[in-house]
């Protein structure tokens, strides 16, 4: 039994509710309205319920939809096929979505998910979010704004699917469905989305795309200035605007929107003002920052309440009924709460992790011949061509070909409908990737280089790499982001196209990071992350190293051996080792690897012998491997910078390991990258591998002599 319920709005509904004298009933209302009110009447005593669990220690996520009710009008009039990705105040939207398909049990679901039971439908104990895969509700892993981009790259999905008669989830007449607060409309990711709409709807481009913002005039504490929405929004989409507080309108409005979504595929903004029940969450003090009559004005704006009087003033229920019916919802709310509380819990972090693991697949034999530019070139038109359902997109890689030609040729070989450029917006690129991949697509999208992706991380670790956590791996986002980056580059630099920073994206749980040193290997390896993301829907960065794009040389002018030439087979998380040294170990990856192998060689001439390990994958890392080719003595070779970088994770998994060998590492400065000569200053060099690896194996005593020199090879 929950304790009893302390707050004044449920107080003041029941008065209010016996106030009420029944009017004529001179108005036809939509047949609907009883099952929408009885959603509302639901939502709220969610909120009262998780208020109560919390406090007696049972729940543990109190942010309620009260005052946002009015959203079961909208679930109301749009069809359960259409995607929606939900504001998190939208307990009677998710209610009244349940009715539209059978066989749920919403009031339970919910409750699951405050309770953290591992039997909760979407996220299975992991966090309280809305979302259903049988009612097409994609669960948010964040509550301002990052899904938005997300939302835009659905309904562009749903459009190019259509055109290109790929196998999607969605009806070809979809229309998604993105909710977000007067206060996340102001973040820099929902104005970049919606711009990116507007960009789309301008050039024509169909986007079958709904924006409901619900405006309750306050995010926390701060307040929205009086008409913000309207006067921002109102002349940059198609607008509709309805006020809670008047369900039929809430309803009619709502339909007209989405039909004009819908017959004209593009974009529109719908507009519903709201009001704000009970403060921000159960954690938040209203009073704080708010009178107490700026608190109680805000109850005549209740839109349960309006639903109720509407239906009182119409002769369709009694007061009595009224108040029945809510206290006929309480007690079904509390028997729902008693049950989430006996349901088990996720029990151990196997259970906890278990959507995020990397699972093997098959790792593909590719050939190819090339720079790494021409092999990632030769992969990508393998891919576009085997699988109908890649997408290459991102600035400057269709018309263009790239800033370095990486994907010349590809628009004119696969059309502009498959390759395309996109917006110069990184979190609007990521954004198309994570949409379009929920419609049948493997988009494979390029960040032009490694600093701009920290524009637009979020969208990494907030959304690509949390959706199939909290969704219980029912909801996959399968996509490759190429990213040009790392430094040494010659005659063309600075921070912005020298960066050697990945720190930001080696502590994301299941993401998988490729980075590979050569043709041969990136080749093979693109060719795992698609075959990965297909099957498994693994959310793969694939980190290219800018100074090795057109590289054909080793170790002299014309010697070609760091051109593509032979077969090879690259499994995720595993390494390539170079030599059979057994002096010494040269672990390293992308620029690093040409550079040890070189350093090798002239640590021959001092009769030291060393094996070069190219790690290839920075995420899993190929510990196995690593341990394998561990020589008593490693040298950990890395470009990164010392603090965060690479190094850092591969002697402590040596650590961890129970190596006994020596170990040291060398890696670039704790120094963004400056232009011109004075990048040296900052960036690891060869000179500074080779007197580490000296003073690593020590005296000449101790090390094996003549042996090979050291070359490419598995």
């Amino acid at each position: 039994m929950l304790g009893p319920v302390t707050d004044p709005i449920d107080a003041h509904f029941t008065a209010a509710v016996r106030a009420m004298s029944p009017g004529r009933g001179d108005r036809d209302l939509p047949p609907v309205l009883l099952d929408v009110f009885d959603s509302q009447l639901g939502s709220r005593h969610l909120d009262l319920a998780a208020r109560r669990l919390g406090a007696a220690g049972q729940g543990f996520y109190s942010i309620g939809s009260s005052g946002h009710e009015s959203n079961a009008g909208l679930a109301a009039v749009l069809r359960p096929s259409d995607p929606a990705l939900l504001h998190y105040r939208s307990g009677a939207f998710y209610l009244q979505r349940a009715r539209q398909v059978p066989g749920h049990t919403p009031l339970l679901d919910v409750l699951l998910g405050v309770t953290a039971a591992q039997d909760e439908p979407i996220a299975g104990g992991r966090h309280k979010v809305f979302g259903h895969k049988a009612l097409s509700i994609i669960p948010l892993t964040s509550t301002i704004a990052s899904h938005l981009p997300r939302a835009l790259g659905l309904a562009f999905g749903i459009a190019r699917a259509a055109r290109l008669a790929i196998d999607s989830p969605w009806p070809s007449d979809a229309i998604v469905i993105c909710g977000f607060g007067d206060a996340s409309a102001n973040h820099s990711t929902a104005v970049g989305a919606i711009n990116a709409a507007r960009h789309c709807a301008h050039q024509r481009l169909p986007l079958p795309l709904l924006f409901v913002c619900e405006d309750n005039g306050i995010g926390i504490s701060v307040r929205t200035p009086p008409d913000w929405i309207s006067s921002v929004y109102s002349t940059q989409l198609p607008y509709f605007f309805a006020d809670g507080a008047d369900p039929v309108s809430v309803m009619d409005v709502s339909a007209e929107a989405a039909a004009w979504v819908r017959a004209n595929r593009a974009p529109a903004f719908l507009h519903l003002r709201t009001v704000r029940l009970m403060g921000h969450a159960g954690s938040d003090v209203e009073s704080g920052y708010r009178t107490p009559a700026e608190i109680t004005a805000d109850y005549a704006l209740d839109p349960v309440l309006a639903t109720a009087a509407l239906l009182v003033s119409q002769s369709v229920l009694t007061p009595s009924q009224i108040l029945e019916r809510y206290e006929a919802k309480r007690a079904e709310v509390d028997a729902a709460a008693a049950e989430a509380v006996s349901r088990p819990k996720l029990s151990s972090a196997t259970d906890v992790m278990r959507p995020l693991r990397t699972s093997t697949v098959e790792a593909p034999v590719v050939s190819v011949s090339g720079t790494l530019a021409q092999s990632v070139n030769q992969a990508l038109s393998s891919l576009l061509t085997d699988d109908s359902g890649v997408l290459v997109f991102g600035e400057d890689v269709a018309g263009k070909g790239g800033v370095y030609g990486v994907t010349r040729g590809l628009r004119k070989k696969f059309g502009p409908t498959r390759v395309f450029d996109t917006i110069l917006d990184e979190q609007s690129i990521l954004g198309m990737a994570l949409g379009t991949s929920m419609c049948g697509f493997l988009p494979v999208a390029e960040i032009q280089y490694l600093a701009y992706v920290h524009n637009a991380a979020d969208q990494l670790r907030g959304e690509a790499s949390t959706m199939r956590f909290f969704s219980n791996d029912q909801y996959r986002n399968p996509m490759i982001v190429r990213i040009a980056g790392y430094a040494y580059q010659k005659g063309f630099g600075g921070h912005f196209h020298n960066d050697n920073s990945i720190a930001a994206l080696r502590d994301i749980p299941g993401l998988v990071i490729a980075s590979p040193a050569r043709g041969d290997d990136a080749a093979a390896m693109l060719h795992t992350c698609a075959a990965a993301a297909r099957q498994n829907g693994q959310v793969c960065v694939f980190l290219e190293p800018i100074a090795l794009y057109h590289t054909r040389d080793l170790h002299s002018p014309g010697d070609n051996e760091w051109l593509a030439t032979e077969p090879v087979s690259a499994p995720i998380g595993r390494a390539r080792v170079y030599g059979t040294g057994t002096d010494l170990t040269l672990v390293s990856f992308a620029n690093g690897v040409p550079m040890s192998l070189r350093v090798a060689r002239r640590l021959e001439a001092h009769g030291i012998s060393a094996r070069v390990l190219d790690l290839r994958w920075l995420a899993p890392l190929p510990v196995d491997d690593l341990l394998k080719h561990a020589t008593d003595r490693v040298l950990v070779v890395d470009e990164t910078r010392r603090t965060g970088g690479v190094s850092e994770a591969v002697v402590t998994a040596l650590v961890d390991s129970d190596y006994s060998g020596v170990v040291r590492r060398v890696t670039s400065e704790d120094s963004f990258i400056p232009l011109g000569a004075a990048a040296n200053h900052v960036l690891l060099d060869e000179d500074t591998i080779e007197k580490a690896a000296h003073a690593v194996v020590g005296s000449s005593d101790h090390v094996t002599r003549h042996n090979p020199p050291v070359s490419p090879g598995l």
